[in-house]
């Protein structure tokens, strides 16, 4: 979802023009390479990436206002192996993330809301992860979801790993929050999301496998936080990169890595080692640029950085590229009574 289009991606374009050249990360070989484009002509808008538990090596996706249907992508090549189409579910309004669960379905966020609270409810559509990879059309279930404090934008929806219980971020220019769903969802009434956190402004989030950290990122840096008896715990900075419009983010399905997705055509993903995972660290594909001291956006900052010329030039080049984004979106809520 985006209440600016343009402004999104000048402002990533200026950050990575200035920045880039100096916090590219360490060049090395990957047995997973560096990423993956989306080839599909039909993925344009890409909101959400989530790692397949049946079917290895491969993600779904999805598009932010399109058909009740998602994409299952081969990371090894970009394409597009199955299509799956849900059936029993209205017509979507704003999807913006997919996580799949312990229980092997894949869930779906409706969530998005384009004037900021304006939907009196929201939706999550979940079906079963298909046996076979191929064009089809499935059951799904629709969930109505509402906030305990009320309406308002997310792009954020995560399954935990272990659990299953369901946690949705909200997005707001002066920070968020983490809403906690029922310990089970129903598909009768109302299915109400409590708030137990505070968080930045989120694009989406990811839970690792194991399911002891929580990433959340957002236009132009992540955050990564310690999973503790359902609270967040002690956070820290995570190394990403800066996209065109940063709009996904999920684990491996090894938890060894970090894989950021964005908008727009032929769009990248981008692979990012976790650290202290063993894996090597790889060149973030498309000429990505190292996010790790960029600000979090509004209501959460990385923390200090590694000092130096670089990181304070990379810091300015952020600030003018948030100062671009958040001028232009005010200026359309002036235009718009938004």
């Amino acid at each position: 979802m985006r209440l600016a289009p343009r402004a999104v991606p000048a402002a990533a374009a200026v950050a990575a023009a200035l920045a880039g050249p100096l916090l590219l990360a360490p060049a090395a070989a990957a047995d997973d390479g560096d990423g993956f484009t989306l080839k599909d002509p039909r993925i344009t808008e890409s909101s959400g990436l989530a790692a397949s538990r049946a079917h290895p090596g491969v993600y779904w996706t999805h598009n932010d206002q399109d058909e009740p249907r998602v994409f299952a992508v081969d990371s090894r090549t970009g394409e597009t192996v199955a299509t799956v189409t849900l059936r029993g579910v209205g017509k979507p309004r704003d999807m913006e993330a997919v996580s799949v669960g312990p229980d092997g379905h894949v869930y779906v966020g409706d969530i998005g809301d384009n004037l900021n609270g304006s939907w009196p409810h929201v939706w999550i559509y979940r079906f079963p992860e298909p046996e076979r990879l191929r064009d089809q059309v499935v059951d799904a279930v629709q969930y109505t979801v509402t906030y305990e404090d009320g309406p308002r934008d997310a792009e954020a929806l995560m399954v935990h790993p272990k659990t299953g219980r369901v946690y949705i971020a909200s997005k707001n220019e002066d920070g968020g929050g983490l809403y906690e769903g029922p310990a089970k969802l129903s598909p009768q009434g109302r299915n109400v999301f409590r708030r137990v956190g505070e968080v930045p402004w989120v694009t989406d989030g990811a839970f690792s496998p194991d399911g002891t950290r929580l990433v959340l990122r957002s236009y132009f840096s992540a955050r990564g936080y310690a999973w503790e008896d359902g609270r967040l715990g002690a956070d820290e900075r995570v190394r990403g990169p800066i996209q065109p419009q940063s709009e996904s983010v999920t684990y491996t399905a090894d938890g060894s890595a970090l894989l950021f997705g964005s908008e727009g055509e032929q769009s990248k993903v981008v692979r990012v080692p976790v650290e202290g995972s063993g894996a090597a660290p790889s060149t973030p594909a498309g000429g990505g640029t190292d996010a790790t001291n960029a600000p979090s956006g509004p209501g959460g900052a990385t923390g200090t950085g590694d000092g130096g010329s670089g990181t304070g030039l990379t810091l300015g080049a952020v600030a003018l590229a948030a100062a671009l984004l958040f001028g232009a979106r005010r200026l359309r809520r002036g235009r718009t009574g938004d």
